[in-house]
Protein backbone atom coordinates (compact mmCIF):
# COMPACT_ATOMS: atom_id res chain seq x y z
CA UNK A 1 0.00 0.00 0.00
CA UNK A 2 1.29 3.46 -0.89
CA UNK A 3 0.85 6.13 1.66
CA UNK A 4 -0.85 9.38 0.41
CA UNK A 5 0.50 12.57 0.87
CA UNK A 6 -2.25 15.20 1.82
CA UNK A 7 -1.60 18.78 2.40
CA UNK A 8 -3.91 20.40 4.79
CA UNK A 9 -3.26 23.73 3.44
CA UNK A 10 -4.30 23.19 0.29
CA UNK A 11 -7.69 21.61 1.53
CA UNK A 12 -8.17 24.38 4.44
CA UNK A 13 -7.73 26.63 1.55
CA UNK A 14 -10.57 25.14 -0.68
CA UNK A 15 -12.99 24.92 1.94
CA UNK A 16 -12.03 29.17 2.80
CA UNK A 17 -13.07 29.68 -0.73
CA UNK A 18 -16.03 27.67 -1.27
CA UNK A 19 -17.53 29.29 2.17
CA UNK A 20 -16.13 32.24 0.90
CA UNK A 21 -18.88 31.44 -1.81
CA UNK A 22 -21.66 30.15 0.18
CA UNK A 23 -21.61 33.56 2.50
CA UNK A 24 -21.97 35.79 -0.63
CA UNK A 25 -24.25 33.71 -1.89
CA UNK A 26 -26.36 34.12 1.42
CA UNK A 27 -25.21 38.52 1.59
CA UNK A 28 -26.95 38.16 -2.28
CA UNK A 29 -30.04 37.36 -0.16
CA UNK A 30 -29.69 40.33 3.09
CA UNK A 31 -28.26 37.49 4.95
CA UNK A 32 -25.07 38.24 6.58
CA UNK A 33 -23.73 35.08 9.10
CA UNK A 34 -22.58 36.38 12.48
CA UNK A 35 -20.18 34.64 14.88
CA UNK A 36 -19.82 36.73 18.55
CA UNK A 37 -16.72 35.59 20.68
CA UNK A 38 -16.95 35.66 24.17
CA UNK A 39 -13.36 36.21 25.91
CA UNK A 40 -12.80 36.40 29.58
CA UNK A 41 -9.72 37.63 31.21
CA UNK A 42 -5.97 38.39 29.56
CA UNK A 43 -5.12 34.59 28.85
CA UNK A 44 -2.58 35.34 25.61
CA UNK A 45 -3.48 31.83 23.99
CA UNK A 46 -7.17 32.58 24.65
CA UNK A 47 -6.71 36.26 22.63
CA UNK A 48 -4.41 35.24 19.84
CA UNK A 49 -7.55 32.19 19.19
CA UNK A 50 -10.05 34.84 19.07
CA UNK A 51 -7.74 37.14 17.19
CA UNK A 52 -7.79 34.38 14.63
CA UNK A 53 -11.07 33.38 14.46
CA UNK A 54 -12.08 37.07 13.73
CA UNK A 55 -9.58 37.34 10.63
CA UNK A 56 -10.80 34.17 9.41
CA UNK A 57 -14.58 35.42 9.67
CA UNK A 58 -13.40 38.48 8.16
CA UNK A 59 -11.46 37.22 5.16
CA UNK A 60 -14.86 35.13 4.21
CA UNK A 61 -17.00 37.85 4.56
CA UNK A 62 -18.68 36.84 7.75
CA UNK A 63 -19.69 39.30 10.67
CA UNK A 64 -17.64 38.88 13.89
CA UNK A 65 -17.59 40.41 16.82
CA UNK A 66 -15.00 39.79 20.14
CA UNK A 67 -16.88 41.09 23.42
CA UNK A 68 -13.95 40.86 26.17
CA UNK A 69 -14.51 41.01 29.85
CA UNK A 70 -12.08 41.09 32.68
CA UNK A 71 -11.31 37.94 35.13
CA UNK A 72 -13.30 39.17 37.68
CA UNK A 73 -16.67 38.81 35.76
CA UNK A 74 -19.56 38.42 37.62
CA UNK A 75 -21.15 34.01 35.94
CA UNK A 76 -24.52 36.79 36.15
CA UNK A 77 -22.73 38.77 33.85
CA UNK A 78 -21.83 36.31 31.27
CA UNK A 79 -25.10 34.73 31.50
CA UNK A 80 -26.59 38.09 30.97
CA UNK A 81 -23.60 38.29 27.83
CA UNK A 82 -24.49 34.93 26.38
CA UNK A 83 -28.61 35.24 26.73
CA UNK A 84 -28.48 38.35 24.87
CA UNK A 85 -26.40 36.40 22.11
CA UNK A 86 -28.49 33.66 22.05
CA UNK A 87 -31.73 35.99 20.91
CA UNK A 88 -29.95 38.37 18.72
CA UNK A 89 -30.75 38.01 14.91
CA UNK A 90 -27.63 39.55 13.67
CA UNK A 91 -25.63 36.55 15.84
CA UNK A 92 -25.60 32.39 14.32
CA UNK A 93 -22.92 31.23 16.03
CA UNK A 94 -21.54 31.66 19.93
CA UNK A 95 -18.17 30.86 21.08
CA UNK A 96 -17.08 31.59 24.56
CA UNK A 97 -13.56 30.82 25.35
CA UNK A 98 -11.69 28.55 27.22
CA UNK A 99 -10.72 28.29 29.77
CA UNK A 100 -12.85 30.51 31.80
CA UNK A 101 -11.63 32.21 35.20
CA UNK A 102 -12.25 29.30 38.14
CA UNK A 103 -14.59 31.29 39.66
CA UNK A 104 -17.15 30.73 36.72
CA UNK A 105 -18.55 27.17 35.45
CA UNK A 106 -17.33 26.60 32.13
CA UNK A 107 -20.07 23.32 31.71
CA UNK A 108 -22.93 25.78 33.00
CA UNK A 109 -22.06 28.67 30.49
CA UNK A 110 -21.92 25.92 27.76
CA UNK A 111 -25.19 24.70 28.39
CA UNK A 112 -26.26 28.20 28.25
CA UNK A 113 -25.63 28.66 24.70
CA UNK A 114 -28.64 28.22 22.26
CA UNK A 115 -27.64 24.54 21.27
CA UNK A 116 -27.95 26.44 16.93
CA UNK A 117 -25.56 28.98 17.77
CA UNK A 118 -23.13 26.42 19.34
CA UNK A 119 -20.06 26.97 17.29
CA UNK A 120 -18.08 24.64 19.03
CA UNK A 121 -19.98 21.88 19.36
CA UNK A 122 -20.06 21.48 23.22
CA UNK A 123 -23.86 21.06 24.17
CA UNK A 124 -24.77 17.90 24.36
Amino acid sequence: MTATIISGKKIAKEIKEELKIKVESLKARGITPGLAAVLVGEDPASATYVRSKARACEKIGIYSEVIKRPGDIAAEDLIAIIKDLNVRNDIDGILVQSPLPKHIDEQAMTLLIDPKKDVDGFHP
